[in-house]
């Protein structure tokens, strides 16, 4: 015999359940917009991954692209017109919610967002270091997606190198 619900409390089920389920999915298929203006992955993209915007708030994007003389040691400046096209797309499609938390990412570093710290826990400095790493940003080491936005366990790839002890973390979620 299968047990009786009220209506109103299977909508609800069925709802969490949904959300749920969507929450998982989101957690690591954030991609990047299918209106992608070409001039994002040809000025960003060239020294990174084309990050897709929901990995920061929009607040972090418009500190970003105010100055991007300084842009993490290096001069990534860009002719007014552009930043304010880009900067205008990147706070529209910036994230919020659970992936990026209320506080933004100190530094506003992808890097150092509680969703990226929680899902590389695994992994310490000297992964980052390995040569065909070089750094926690370089996202498409181990991410095959990388480039397309990505980031689901399911495409991960070791990176060259990787000694034994860390090799479990990838396959930890």
């Amino acid at each position: 015999m299968r047990p009786c619900l009220p209506p109103a409390l299977r909508r609800a089920a069925v709802l969490l359940i949904g959300t749920l389920a969507a929450t998982i999915v989101f957690a690591d298929s954030v991609r990047l917009p299918a209106q992608t203006p070409p001039i994002y992955r040809a000025e960003c993209g060239t020294c990174h991954v084309a990050y897709p915007p929901a990995l920061l708030p929009p607040a972090s994007w418009k500190r970003l692209m105010t100055g991007l003389e300084r842009h993490y040691g290096t001069d990534a400046s860009l002719d007014p017109a552009t930043v304010q096209q880009l900067s205008g797309w990147l706070q529209a499609h910036g994230g919020t919610g659970r992936r990026i938390g209320l506080d933004p990412a100190p530094d506003d570093r992808i890097t150092r967002t509680a969703w990226f710290e929680h899902k590389h826990r695994g992994l310490d400095a000297a992964v980052w270091r390995l040569a065909g790493v070089k750094s926690a940003a370089n996202c498409a080491a181990c991410h095959g997606g990388a480039e397309q936005g990505r980031f689901s366990d399911h495409d991960l790839r070791m990176p060259a190198g990787l000694p034994a002890r860390y090799q479990r973390a990838f396959l930890d979620d």
